[in-house]
């Protein structure tokens, strides 16, 4: 545990984005989840499920909880599915 008060309130702001970050990153790990299995049965809202998962890995990648090289990897693999 740090003993200069600056480093003390460090880690506790850092705890508390580690948790919005992680919140954020399996809300957009959920969309796509969704949207996969969604194109895979052929289900009708694929569209929507699509759009979803595409918004949440465009704000992943603005936040920094990804690449963006990672997030144009992403994207561009769940367009394929949905063109399929």
């Amino acid at each position: 545990m740090p003993n200069i008060e600056s480093a003390i309130k460090r880690v506790r702001t850092a705890e508390k984005s580690a948790v919005q970050n992680n919140t954020k990153k399996s809300s957009m790990r959920t969309a796509v989840k969704k949207f996969e299995q969604a194109a895979a049965a052929g289900d009708s809202n694929a569209n929507a499920l699509y759009n979803n998962a595409v918004k949440a890995i465009d704000m992943a990648a603005s936040k920094g909880l990804i690449h963006k090289n990672k997030a144009a990897r992403d994207k561009s693999r769940l367009s394929a599915k949905l063109a399929k």
